[in-house]
């Protein structure tokens, strides 16, 4: 894959809203939230650092609501580890969702295009004629009443 389409893909990720806005609920990671119900118990790699935190925030996987400001439903905030972590983040009901990851590096709370990263469900690429985010249709995954297991990798400029 030519080092283009991940730089804009990062660049992309690193337009998420950094401030906790009037989205949905934040919560610890609990892995034992993903033994039932309707959940995503997702496995992050790639991680390139164990320093700052990462952010877990999860969408209806539909247009009006994916990745827009204030529109994430639930959010988990953790500790970064280098290489890779397991998060889980419950979900209100069986349907369609999209996740969204965020490291950001130094903890400052903004985004450092030069050493924050991102990732979403699906490890969706980027057309690069096309700065913006990708589709939810891209990243949509469907959840019923267990726990989906997802694994998403990160990208870093």
């Amino acid at each position: 894959m030519s080092k283009i389409v991940p730089t804009i893909l990062c660049a992309a990720l690193l337009t998420l809203p950094v401030a906790a806005t009037a989205g949905g609920r934040v919560l610890s990671n609990d892995l034992s939230q993903c033994q039932r119900g309707p959940s995503a118990l997702i496995q992050i790699d790639g991680i390139k650092s164990s320093s700052g935190k990462l952010r877990i925030q999860s969408y209806r996987a539909t247009s009006s609501d994916w990745l827009a400001k204030g529109r994430w439903l639930s959010r988990v905030e953790v500790p970064a580890r280098a290489g890779s972590m397991t998060v889980c983040v419950p979900l209100p009901e069986a349907g369609s969702y999209g996740i969204a990851v965020r490291h950001d590096v130094n903890g400052n709370g903004k985004t450092d295009l030069r050493s924050d990263g991102g990732g979403m469900s699906n490890n969706p690429s980027i057309n690069i004629f096309n700065l913006g985010k990708p589709s939810y249709k891209k990243t949509a995954f469907a959840v019923g009443n267990a726990p989906k297991n997802l694994s998403i990798t990160m990208k870093y400029m």
